[in-house]
């Protein structure tokens, strides 16, 4: 029986999906049901009846900053990559969950809207960046929110103020507590278009120039321990090129872990554990990881 016929589109819901087609990474087992739904109503209709089944729920946006497990995802696997719309109004934007954080920062610019040059060049969705309060060369997420709209694990949607968000390096109050994120609204200032676009020029060429991306990978497989760079340490201890079945250390940073080669997410674990452990090893540092396991 498809308890989601009659509720939800069936073009936008797959069964025994796999996911490695819808990570970065390219990664990852099937998905039981996979839905991708483009409204608030779907959305909160997923939740809904998946409650009432007592399926298990997992949500991701653009699969950026995830390891899908080899096993898959049980249950009801929601994407929100098509849930992705995006309005500006005077000095706000605001943003569906799905919206591409960069896409969203290239629309800042056409408005001459200062706040979100960071976010040119970190791949994922708009809800996953809030999530992770995701940032990069000096910006994060925390200083631009100004609220969120969520749908709370009993179903209802509610707002949440920057305030609320407890957000921390790489943490937030989403990782903590069972929300669906909806849409972000940021308080952006106007600016000069010529700066912005040069400042997101400059941004865009260091990450081009620094990150491995000919490869599929997840970005940063590590929070920066205090006091440390997680890629200088792995560096140092000459791992760059080591390789576990299609996993690699990339060469050309080594806080990356590619896909070179259709490396399984048990590749990926087994050598994130042998990084840590040489790590500790030689520095007595323990790495943790930013990357997001999901699945079994």
């Amino acid at each position: 029986m498809n308890i989601f016929e009659h509720q939800i589109p069936m073009e936008k819901v797959k069964f025994n999906e796999p996911l490695k087609n819808h990570t970065h990474i390219k990664i990852g087992g099937n998905a039981d049901i996979l839905i991708h739904p483009t409204t608030k109503d779907e959305i909160i209709k997923i939740v809904e009846i998946s409650k009432i089944h007592q399926l298990p729920l997992t949500v991701i946006g653009k699969g950026s900053n995830v390891i899908i497990k080899d096993g898959g995802i049980r249950g009801v696997t929601v994407s929100l990559s098509h849930f992705d719309q995006v309005k500006v109004s005077e000095d706000t934007l605001i943003a569906q969950s799905g919206a591409d954080i960069i896409d969203v920062s290239r629309l800042a610019l056409e408005h001459s809207l200062t706040g979100l040059e960071f976010a040119c060049g970190i791949p994922g969705s708009t809800g996953g960046a809030l999530y992770m309060n995701a940032g990069a060369y000096g910006g994060q997420i925390a200083d631009v929110v100004e609220r969120a709209t969520v749908i709370t694990k009993d179903g209802k949607v509610a707002e949440i103020q920057r305030e609320e968000m407890k957000f921390g390096y790489r943490n937030s109050l989403f990782k903590m507590d069972q929300y669906i994120i909806l849409e972000a609204e940021f308080g952006l200032k106007h600016g000069n278009k010529n700066d912005i676009s040069t400042k997101m020029n400059e941004l865009t060429f260091l990450r081009e120039s620094k990150q491995p991306l000919e490869f599929p990978s997840c970005g940063s497989v590590f929070k920066r321990p205090e006091g440390y760079f997680a890629g200088k340490l792995i560096q140092d201890c000459n791992l760059q090129g080591t390789r576990i079945g299609g996993a690699e250390i990339s060469m050309k940073h080594a806080g990356f872990i590619v896909n070179v080669d259709q490396a399984t997410a048990q590749d990926y674990m087994d050598l994130i554990q042998f990084i840590q452990k040489k790590v500790h090893d030689t520095f007595n540092v323990e790495l943790e990881t930013e990357v997001i396991f999901l699945g079994e």
